[in-house]
């Protein structure tokens, strides 16, 4: 026998548990499916947890309007629900004056964005600021920050289980039909649902190729090196970008401990193992703006994994496709939801809730 419910959500990753939680909150039926026994285990797990303030995006795309709209969403919510953050700042380093150029158009495209609190500091400022940063300057972002991801992923839960919803785990997703009822089948039961959101993370592009039109999955690794001893950092340092990503950055978290990555590598399969052999990189680029970086100090941390829906020389923006886009009543898939899709949370689940409440 099949069983029926209005809405099934799948992946219980931050993203998934956002929309989970916003559905049920509005007094929809919601059940999400997770193939892992816990929650947030791959990508919302593996990330820098930093509150991006909106600044790298291209006006207009998604990725801009709802790192946005989801960094305001996501500092009320924290104080609303006691999860810990610290709005810490973070500089953009230019090691160069041609580099200075590449940040003024930073704080350009971050006010194009609605981001209006940027502001060039010169190279008194950054050392009064960060002394051991070498530069000629950075972009200062006041708005930045960083958050606590496991205990923001449980308020999520919290909200939708106090609003009748539940996460049924260790059930994975094998497919999802809609030749007539919309269908989705686990390694444990079938659902058929008004409702189905694939929010399946690094999973949701081979979970969506059904669906006309749906991009394939590529995949692109990060490392992270922690950093011992005492630490050199008040804030977030962030280099230039590079392509792929954000470069080789510092990053705290809430007990003051500096982790630096990721860096990218595109990979064919999912693999978390860390590879140690590219360590030389690592301290060239973190030297290029703290000269004073200790090698013995480097220690592997652990690898995280981007769900691209492109691949090298690309820049992807987020992919929310609902009935409009490809035709199939009931389905939403949230595909290339890498950074900053933690930030964006929240207002990936008002854009999804949107479409259901539309529809």
């Amino acid at each position: 026998m099949t069983d029926k419910v209005e809405c099934v959500v799948i992946g219980a990753g931050v993203v998934g548990l956002a929309v989970a939680a916003q559905l049920a909150a509005a007094g929809r039926e919601v059940i999400v499916l997770e193939q892992h026994s816990a929650i947030g285990t791959e990508t919302s797990s593996r990330n820098s947890e930093v509150i991006h303030a909106g600044i790298y995006y291209p006006r207009g795309s998604r990725k801009a309007e709802l790192c946005v709209r989801g960094k305001t969403l996501l500092y009320e919510h924290c104080d609303a629900y006691a999860v810990p953050y610290k709005r810490c700042g973070k500089v953009i380093v230019a090691t160069s004056d041609a580099q200075r150029q590449v940040v003024d158009g930073y704080i350009a495209q971050a006010s194009a964005n609605g981001v209006t609190d940027l502001r060039w500091i010169g190279q008194a400022e950054l050392n009064a600021l960060e002394p051991e940063v070498m530069g000629v300057g950075a972009a200062l972002s006041p708005s930045t920050g960083i958050v606590d991801s496991h205990a923001y992923m449980i308020s999520l839960q919290g909200i939708l289980e106090a609003n009748g919803g539940f996460i049924a785990f260790q059930n994975t997703v094998q497919g999802i039909d809609h030749a007539n009822d919309l269908l989705v089948r686990t390694n444990q039961m079938t659902l058929a649902a008004d409702w189905v959101i694939n929010a399946g993370g690094l999973h949701a592009p081979e979970l969506a190729q059904n669906v006309p039109g749906s991009p394939k999955a590529h995949y692109a690794i990060g490392h992270y090196y922690t950093y011992s001893g005492a630490q050199p950092f008040g804030r977030l340092v962030y280099p230039t970008a590079e392509q792929g990503g954000l470069g080789v950055h510092v990053t705290l978290d809430l007990g003051g401990q500096v982790k630096f990555g990721p860096d990218i590598r595109w990979i064919d399969s999912l693999d978390y193992t860390f590879d140690d052999s590219k360590r030389a990189d690592f301290v060239d680029a973190i030297r290029a703006y703290y000269p004073g970086l200790d090698e013995d100090r480097l220690q592997p941390g652990y690898t995280g994994i981007r769900p691209k829906i492109d691949g090298p020389g690309a820049a992807a923006d987020f992919l929310i496709r609902g009935p409009k886009d490809h035709g199939v009543s009931g389905r939403i898939d949230l595909l290339g939801i890498e950074s900053p899709g933690l930030t964006a949370s929240l207002a990936i689940a008002e854009a999804v809730r949107e479409v259901v409440d539309v529809e």
